[in-house]
């Protein structure tokens, strides 16, 4: 299995989720990977860490999810591995369910959201986002 950490999905990513036209309640596991020192593109000064940096973002996230019937379901830490191999880590996971896809759309396509990214940018070095569903 080779596993490929991303900030944003890929063109084929979004037209599949574009597609898909329905509206039952997903989950979405996100599996992040912090930077050790926050960059922001913009060349700022920082002396955040990545983790600093994205919580700039995760905090204010919480009220934007509301605002489009999303919520944080489980957040933690990643502390260990029990079962399986990979070559490093993420460190922390959050489990977010949205109303729909729709939803999911509306959110990452609004005002909030892209004030917001400067920082989730600054401090991930990339994630994994799983899309979950509750088997019917």
């Amino acid at each position: 299995m080779n596993v490929t950490n991303a900030l944003y999905p890929t063109d084929a990513q979004m037209l599949a989720l574009h597609e898909a036209h329905d509206d039952k309640p997903i989950q979405l596991l996100n599996l992040f990977k912090f930077k050790a020192k926050a960059e922001y593109a913009d060349g700022r000064p920082c002396t955040l860490s990545g983790k600093e940096a994205y919580d700039l973002y995760g905090q204010p996230m919480l009220e934007v999810l509301a605002r489009y019937g999303a919520e944080v379901v489980y957040f933690a830490e990643v502390t260990g591995l029990i079962i399986g191999h990979v070559d490093e880590l993420w460190d922390a996971m959050v489990i977010v369910q949205y109303p729909s896809r729709q939803a999911l759309l509306d959110m990452t396509s609004s005002d909030d959201f892209n004030a917001l990214r400067v920082h989730r940018e600054a401090g991930l070095e990339g994630q994994l986002n799983i899309e979950m569903r509750v088997p019917a």
